[in-house]
């Protein structure tokens, strides 16, 4: 059995994006795989932002998609995969002619050039039924994801919780998408939007549509080609896609979600909570309750969803983290295999 991981932290640096905790997450993230879970350091692959980092390890759509693919296609049965994201989130609406109205969810790498729940669940689909899968999303509205799966801890409305203290200073993770759209169309030809370190000279890129979610998916095949989310293909290459692989109704990845897909989730700055450091509350919550369980009984997915949820909510955040999976993942250690088949 092999246990495989990538781990990717966008901070967005010199733009107005701007967080603080994502690095560290998934540099804490990476401590715990190696010292309590036992992954070895080579199937451990990190992608972040940081200053001077060099192109093909920044968290960009195509070096993440292509560390995906890479996970899920040597993936053998009774592997254990885990991908943590660590940066901001969105969501699109989408209303075309003729087709029902559509929300999609989507993580936002450092290029801006979304991965949408639909790319997701198109790398699931590809994987052996007896293969585990395991996303950690710390993002806004990441609840619907991996959305074809069973919720096991879903939306919550709790009253009359205390604001955080005011010595937890933080900020949301999450673009409207209309704040993407506008730094899309104010790309010069030939770079990305946000490239590493430079600032964008305004250019109008001469393409109105209707909706924001059609200007973002108008634009962003003009500046990356081909290499963009499956969401803003053609209706007749998304069906030609979908249509080689299994039926969307059998996704059964595991996601543990730091909010609901309506919610924005947190990017604390350092302070006394955290040591210091700057961490994603729920990165943050998910890794004190592994640690605090060194050495007992492994906490199941559900446990540690539910103990996350309760260390923001006495801490008075406003977001509530959620589990997306099978009955007998929900009561699987966290990364561990469970055997037999996933599909019941």
């Amino acid at each position: 059995m092999a246990k495989r991981a990538l781990l990717v932290g966008c901070n967005y640096p010199k733009t107005q994006f701007r967080l603080y905790g994502c690095i560290n997450d998934v540099s804490e993230m990476q401590k715990l795989l190696l010292n309590m879970f036992h992954f070895n350091e080579n199937d451990v692959k990190v992608l972040t932002d940081e200053l001077g980092t060099p192109p093909e390890k920044l968290p960009t759509r195509v070096n993440i998609m292509a560390a995906l693919r890479k996970m899920v296609d040597e993936a053998k049965a009774g592997d254990v995969l885990f991908f943590h994201f660590s940066g901001h989130g969105t969501t699109i609406s989408s209303v075309e002619p003729g087709q029902p109205f559509r929300e999609d969810e989507a993580i936002v790498p450092c290029d801006l050039n979304l991965i949408t729940d639909m790319d997701l669940r198109h790398l699931i689909q590809k994987l052996d039924e007896n293969v585990s899968f395991t996303i950690l999303s710390d993002s806004c509205y990441s609840g619907g994801m991996i959305d074809q799966n069973k919720e096991q801890i879903g939306p919550t409305r709790v009253k009359s919780i205390p604001p955080p203290p005011p010595e937890l200073h933080f900020k949301a993770r999450g673009i409207p998408i209309g704040s993407i759209s506008h730094c899309l169309l104010s790309v010069t030809s030939g770079t990305t939007p946000i490239e590493h370190g430079t600032e964008a000279t305004p250019k109008f890129w001469g393409a109105i549509i209707g909706t924001v979610a059609g200007l973002v998916g108008n634009i962003l095949p003009l500046i990356f080609k081909k290499d963009v989310s499956i969401s803003f293909l053609p209706q007749n290459e998304q069906r030609a896609l979908l249509s080689l692989k299994r039926s969307m109704s059998e996704d059964e990845g595991i996601l543990l979600s730091a909010s609901q897909a309506n919610e924005t989730s947190a990017d604390l700055r350092g302070g006394p909570l955290t040591g210091g450091k700057a961490h994603g509350a729920f990165t943050y919550a998910v890794l004190q309750g592994l640690d605090q369980k060194r050495g007992q009984e492994p906490l199941t997915n559900q446990r540690l969803v539910k103990e996350a949820r309760k260390f923001l909510q006495d801490l008075g955040f406003e977001q509530h983290p959620c589990l997306y999976c099978s009955d007998g993942n929900a009561d699987a250690p966290f990364l561990a295999h469970r055997p037999g088949p996933r599909y019941k």
